[in-house]
């Protein structure tokens, strides 16, 4: 078991952190106040190639190991979750699912551009009666000649109105339930398509977030992704994806944490010593610390299983339930060691509480990975083979 990062990695980190600290660093406040998402923050990332880190370079990518991509997540969301959010959903949820799950051709139309960051890429899964429950989605797809035709609306959706190109699951057959679910690629052009911004959120306000409509959108059939009936287990897979780069950016957010509440800590006195002399201030930092590092194995761990082309539910699940539990207890230490001024928008810390508590619910709950967790250890829980598994990585 190797434990050190590559020489390649480790360049990968400092380009990033750099990138962090020059172009988000600065306006991220204002961003957040506002409510603004900077598109050109992304465009930025894909002059890096970094919006394809671990998309093989024949489609378009950089070709780099998918524990790139936690490093990409991490350092990102140390800036803040607004834009790892928004490398999540366009390389893990769209990209890594399409190299996964689609057909060359589809590869070449939509992967290679989404991969290059010439377009954007977004997920529709969630709706408003159906998150965790995914097969209580009401969204349908009727086939037409070479046509689906759609109809229905989806809710919570990332990139909504920044994304070019769509994964969207609805029903084929509901009365197979959730093996009647199948996936398809919608352009954001398609008549009949509408997208609509949610305001109001307590985080990730520097997002875009909201809902899709579907008015009798017809997609071509060669859009569909897999088979009919294959959009759950295309669903589940991409989770999986997705959970990973959550947990990895949790781990930017408690590092963000950590070194926000340090600066506070020698920089502010009470009883005339820092704060950090105070054994209960410590306690917070050191719980800071182990949060992190334990975290770090967990996402690196399912990180190597992806390399590997293994299946990683399992280990994915715990990692993005303990990073981000983690994270959000970081958060409220940091907003608990800077007091009063924790409450304010003077200093960060308030924004990476508010941020924090979304990764808690989105992909997953704590409580439906702390239940996969208990079925997995009572044997009432085994994950089936998939007849595609995301490809190992090849240097």
């Amino acid at each position: 078991m190797n434990f050190s990062f590559t020489q390649e990695q480790d360049m990968l980190r400092k380009t990033v952190r750099t990138f962090v600290d020059q172009e988000i660093m600065p306006n991220i406040r204002q961003w957040d106040i506002s409510g603004h998402f900077d598109l050109g923050v992304l465009r930025k990332l894909a002059g890096l190639g970094l919006m394809g880190v671990c998309i093989p370079e024949a489609y378009g990518g950089s070709g780099m190991d998918y524990n790139a991509l936690a490093i990409v997540c991490e350092e990102l969301e140390r800036g803040d979750t607004a834009f790892r959010t928004a490398v999540s959903v366009h390389t893990g949820l769209n990209c890594m699912t399409l190299l996964q799950w689609a057909s060359e051709e589809q590869k070449k139309r939509y992967l290679i551009p989404q991969a290059r960051g010439e377009k954007v890429g977004a997920f529709g899964l969630t709706e408003p009666g159906a998150g965790s429950d995914v097969a209580a989605i009401q969204t349908t797809a009727a086939k037409d000649g070479n046509e689906y035709v759609l109809n229905g609306q989806k809710t919570w959706i990332s990139l909504c109105d920044a994304a070019d190109h769509f994964l969207v699951f609805a029903y084929t057959d509901k009365t197979k339930k959730h093996q009647g679910i199948s996936a398809f690629i919608v352009e954001r052009t398609y008549p009949g398509f509408s997208s609509k911004a949610q305001k109001g959120k307590l985080g990730i306000r520097a997002g875009n977030t909201g809902e899709l409509f579907f008015e009798d959108v017809r997609i071509p059939a060669d859009n569909l992704i897999g088979q009919e009936g294959d959009g759950f287990k295309i669903a589940m897979s991409a989770l999986d994806n997705g959970r990973f780069t959550v947990a990895a950016g949790a781990c930017g957010q408690i590092m963000a944490c950590l070194e926000a509440s340090v600066d506070y800590c020698r920089e502010r006195k009470t009883f005339g010593v820092e704060i950090g002399r105070h054994q209960l201030v410590q306690q917070m930092i050191a719980h800071m610390e182990a949060g992190l590092q334990m975290s770090r194995l967990l996402v690196y761990r399912a990180g190597e299983l992806k390399n590997e082309g293994k299946r990683n539910t399992r280990e994915t699940s715990l990692a993005k339930w303990q990073a981000c539990d983690f994270a959000n207890k970081a958060a409220d230490d940091a907003v608990q060691i800077h007091g009063a001024y924790g409450y304010s928008d003077e200093y960060p810390v308030e924004r990476y509480l508010r941020n924090s508590k979304a990764p808690v619910i989105y992909e997953g709950t704590r409580e439906i990975h702390t239940i996969m967790q208990a079925e997995y250890v009572l044997g009432y829980r085994t994950d089936k083979p998939l007849n595609r598994l995301l490809p190992a990585w090849k240097p």
